[in-house]
């Protein structure tokens, strides 16, 4: 390669510098792309060029959660866990693995549409406009990605699969005997030849399955499909004109963009059910390598709970409500149902009973009237608010009652919003004195409370109740262990027993009766698939003249996303207004004529209007990246098998590293989780799960002022005098927060790569802390790694000449002991992922050669190591340097330095003398020197010595190979 010199006239013109820098970042960046560095070979395919040299090593995926192409580009924080990621990688290469590392892009979705409106261009120009931005921003960082396999998920060859999947989970059931999906042509075989029946809530006709003919068979088989339709309450936002999923609201009931109300109404949509797999999606966790903290929150988020469903005996039927506590159903008091429950209106009286409390009408002369005016009231309220614990409890009596089967009393019916209806049955049986919020509710309606549980002495001492005080009077809800009380009928008792037998004695006497029966219940609800927007994918599916949906074949996809000028949805301020999704609006596409090959011939169908959400995409992207050009298979097994599969017997196999924020705990990870597994119950795959091990990095910090209106200003733009930030003059307050365009204080990494090139950007993000731990940027901080750099540089090189000025000469025992040490805990922290502590190593290192070769000579071979440790976090000084110590070719697949064990142990050391427990010297030993050794050169220390003479010694206490202690009188 051809030696590149500073082109700044004012430095010496070797000198390490900015302006160099950059010559040397785009040149070995040209030569790897050139090259093909990191190209990593496929078993099989248009990628397997090269697997006869590499395959025989071991594998490593890694892999960063994908970007969004955000029209501002990047901001110091988003690399680094990319960089994190490259600096790992890089070291697995040279540590002999072949490895597959590379980047893609989420760009489907609500912000590029919404970008696209306000601007006026049309989603798919900015989406490709900024993630070319983006792959120039991160190629000059020196990202060592295998660019072949780069994808976005807006690509029509990407997407085509994504249709795909949806077609397979769409034409798979859960079969819960055998604890898979399957085929739903399996299921249709099983009905047609009797060894199974549709299952319940499937067959709306109640005929047998031979009886019903193909319209209706064709109801049965939908109903029992992963990906099904369903009307189910939803977030409508008719000011955006589409209906947002739970974490696109905020908690005051606002869409997340644009901050325009939301309102909990049911509609039509598509619903993937991933609730079939809670029990795996939950008891998989413990095969994975993630932290703890993560499977915690998808633990909860799954929220699987034991219990029993009760029926309650209303005038309109029976109500049925699912508890954990059934030990405690002697104490319920009253029975709480949701507003979207399909029974309130049933339940709503014509009249109030005589003597309703005032409090429980509403204010309203009828229980229609004050049910009608609540349940609206609730729909504008999000989940997020109506869950919140310190909200006050509100709720109006329907002015029906339910019997509680185990006292036989009446209990008034409420509609309350604190009840979900995604949870259980959308009613609960309220146990005031041992639950928080139904004590809260009873006190606010004047409703019983009734100790069933007996509380503990330490809770009665806590909270200062006294053993005869009744429950009612109680400050908070007991809801721990005891003995039941008070827990009797004619047929059975619970008094004296514990929780648990408690809790199998009243099941069996439901169970037996007929009042209900032991159930596992989750919080986990089948996931809403539907969006009413234009920029995202199409669903392959049409509809029929009967209305039920039907999937287009195969040959059908992709199924590209028509050209559309004008994809405003058409919004409304009007909460009643319905949803009309921009696709309807593109003329001749809405309706198609195909053959589905199911024997009915060339019919003309309605088509899915809506689009998937975003989430499709990244639910799948890790496998295309193994197959990125396959037309004929979603990722060919044997690819797929190499770089994903299991390992070992019980290993469920995924990628190896994953990289990504916490902020993505539950719901990416949870749906890829959910179609990963689909895939691999229907034989597509070999791996169960796919991301063995997660790593969460941290955030990079910065920070953000705000004036006296609240209002961010430029953070650059801040001076700080007399200890008072100021901008205009104007004095502005601090604090540190998150790093973003609308903070202003976003600093992009051009400008520090302008500044002080790449490679020092990428010292400064590893070396401020562990990748798990956020840390604050600080621009003037950043110049320490610079320097750092410059003086490894000199180590190699003259400043002045540009020759090498390393020496053919064996190194000193001395620098021997120190390299070898670097490189142990170089590698330590290479593989720990502390990137940090590996660069401190680095750093002592570079500071013993500078020490003791200041006018250089460094022997060779410890110059070549010094920079191979440094060649995986700042790669393109490391490869100048490389090339230039008269190596050819790339050092990307050159072996990592090994440390010797010879020199990791000590051969002396010093020691402390003391007299009379005081330090009064310190003297080197051989590291394996006896007592009398020891003693002999702590005698000889010059001011020890001097302390001795004429001494009386009492007694010598010496501890081998850590000090001597002389007492004297």
């Amino acid at each position: 390669m051809a030696e590149h010199r500073s082109p700044d006239p004012d430095l010496p013109a070797h000198r390490y510098s900015a302006s160099l820098a950059a010559t040397i970042e785009a040149a070995w960046q040209d030569r790897w792309e050139d090259e093909g560095t990191f190209h990593a070979p496929n078993p099989v395919g248009d990628l397997s060029g090269g697997f006869d040299t590499l395959g025989g090593r071991p594998k490593r995926y890694i892999l960063d959660m994908f970007p969004y192409p955000s029209g501002a580009g990047l901001h110091v924080g988003h690399p680094l866990g990319y960089i994190g990621t490259d600096v790992f990688a890089r070291y697995l290469r040279m540590t002999g693995h072949n490895v597959v590392h590379t980047m893609g892009y989420d760009a489907f979705g609500l912000p590029a549409e919404q970008y696209a409106l306000a601007t006026g261009t049309h989603p798919r120009v900015t989406t490709e406009t900024n993630i070319a931005t983006m792959r120039r921003q991160l190629r000059r960082l020196g990202l060592g990605h295998d660019h072949r396999r780069s994808i976005a998920t807006t690509d029509v060859d990407f997407y085509r699969w994504t249709q795909w999947i949806f077609m397979q989970i769409f034409g798979s059931w859960y079969d819960e005997d055998a604890d898979r999906a399957r085929p739903v042509v399996e299921l249709e075989a099983e009905l047609d030849d009797g060894t199974r029946v549709p299952a319940e809530g499937t067959n709306p006709s109640g005929r047998p399955w031979s009886e019903l003919d193909a319209a209706e068979r064709r109801v049965v088989v939908n109903r029992h499909r992963l990906a099904y339709r369903a009307e189910v309450p939803v977030n409508w936002c008719p000011g955006l004109g589409t209906v947002l999923a739970n974490e696109e609201v905020t908690a005051d009931g606002r869409s997340e963009r644009g901050n325009l109300p939301v309102y909990r109404r049911p509609m039509k949509q598509w619903m993937l059910r991933i609730t079939a797999y809670a029990d795996r999606l939950l008891d998989d966790l413990d095969q994975l390598d993630w932290p703890e903290a993560i499977k915690s929150m998808q633990r909860n988020w799954i929220g699987r709970s034991t219990g029993a469903q009760v029926r309650f005996a209303t005038p309109t039927g029976d109500l049925e409500a699912f508890t954990t506590r059934p030990d405690t159903l002697f104490g319920a008091t009253y029975v709480v149902v949701a507003p979207e429950h399909p029974l309130v209106t049933g339940l709503t009286a014509e009249v109030w009973p005589e003597g309703t409390a005032p409090s429980w009408t509403g204010g309203a002369t009828s229980p229609a009237a004050a049910v009608s005016a609540y349940v609206t009231a609730a729909g504008r309220r999000s989940e997020l608010e109506r869950q919140a614990g310190d909200k006050a409890k509100t709720g109006v009596f329907t002015g029906s009652v339910a019997t509680n089967p185990a006292t036989g009393e009446p209990m008034p019916v409420f509609v309350a919003d604190y009840v979900l209806m995604g949870y259980g049955t959308g009613a609960i049986m309220a146990v005031p004195a041992h639950d928080q919020r139904d004590l809260e509710f009873a006190r606010a309606f004047g409703l019983p409370v009734t100790e069933v549980i007996r509380a503990s002495d330490a809770w009665r001492a806590t909270h200062g109740v006294d053993e005869a005080a009744p429950a009612d009077t109680w400050p908070v809800a007991y809801d721990g262990g005891g003995e039941a009380v008070a827990s009797a009928n004619d047929e059975v008792t619970l008094n004296g027993l514990g929780v648990a037998e408690a809790k199998a004695t009243i099941t069996a006497w439901l169970e037996e009766r007929d009042l209900g029966r032991g159930k596992v219940q989750y919080k986990l609800r089948d996931w809403l698939f539907s969006r009413q927007r234009y920029w995202g994918e199409p669903f392959p599916i049409v509809f029929g003249a009967d209305g039920e949906a039907r999937a287009l074949p195969s040959e059908a996809l992709p199924l590209e996303l028509p050209p559309m000028d004008d994809f405003t949805p058409t919004t409304s301020d009007r909460e009643d207004s319905e949803p009309e999704p921009p696709l309807g609006r593109v003329e001749g596409w809405s309706t198609v004529a195909v053959d589905l090959g199911d024997g009915e011939g060339t019919q003309t169908y309605r088509r899915e209007l809506n689009t998937m959400p975003n989430w499709a995409g990244s639910c799948w992207y890790e496998l295309r990246y193994l197959d990125p050009h396959n037309d004929e298979q979603l990722v060919a097994p044997a690819n797929e098998r190499y770089w994903m599969g299991p390992q070992f017997d019980g290993d469920c196999g995924g990628v190896d590293l994953y990289v990504g924020g916490v902020e993505h705990a539950v719901l990416h990870l949870l749906y890829a989780r959910f179609w990963h597994k689909v895939l691999f119950d229907l034989g597509h795959l070999s791996s169960s799960e796919p991301f063995r091990r997660l790593f969460n990095q941290g955030l990079i910090q910065a920070h953000e002022y705000t004036d006296d209106r609240g209002f961010h200003v430029p953070a650059a733009e801040v001076v700080e005098r007399d200890g008072r930030f100021l901008h205009d003059g104007n004095p502005v307050r601090r604090q540190l927060g998150r790093m973003g365009k609308s903070r202003k204080n976003a600093v992009a990494p051009d400008e520090i790569c302008e500044a002080y090139g790449a490679d020092t950007l990428r010292l400064y993000e590893m070396f401020t802390g562990p990748l798990d731990q956020s840390r604050p940027w600080d621009t003037t901080a950043v110049v320490g790694m610079y320097r750092l750099l410059q003086r490894v540089w000199r180590v190699v090189i003259d400043e002045e000449s540009g020759a090498v000025r390393v020496a053919d000469v064996e190194p000193s025992d001395a620098t021997l002991r120190v390299l070898h040490r670097a490189i142990a805990s170089v590698r330590n922290g290479m593989e720990t992922l502390r990137f940090n502590t590996s660069i401190a190593r680095i750093t002592e290192l570079t500071n013993h050669l500078t020490a003791t070769h200041p006018d250089g000579g460094v022997p060779r071979p410890v110059a070549n190591a010094l920079v191979l440790l440094l060649a995986p976090l700042a790669p393109h000084v490391a490869e100048e340097l490389w090339a230039r110590l008269g190596h050819d070719g790339s050092l990307a697949h050159e072996p990592y330095p090994a440390a010797d064990a010879t020199w990791l142990v000590d051969t002396t050391v010093e020691i402390p003398v003391q007299v009379n427990g005081k330090v009064r010297g310190r003297v080197t030993v051989a590291a394996d020197a006896d007592r009398d050794a020891m003693e002999a050169a702590a005698r000889s220390e010059e001011k020890v010595a001097a302390l001795l003479s004429g001494a009386t010694i009492r007694k010598v206490v010496i501890v081998p190979g850590r000090m001597v202690n002389f007492v004297v009188a």
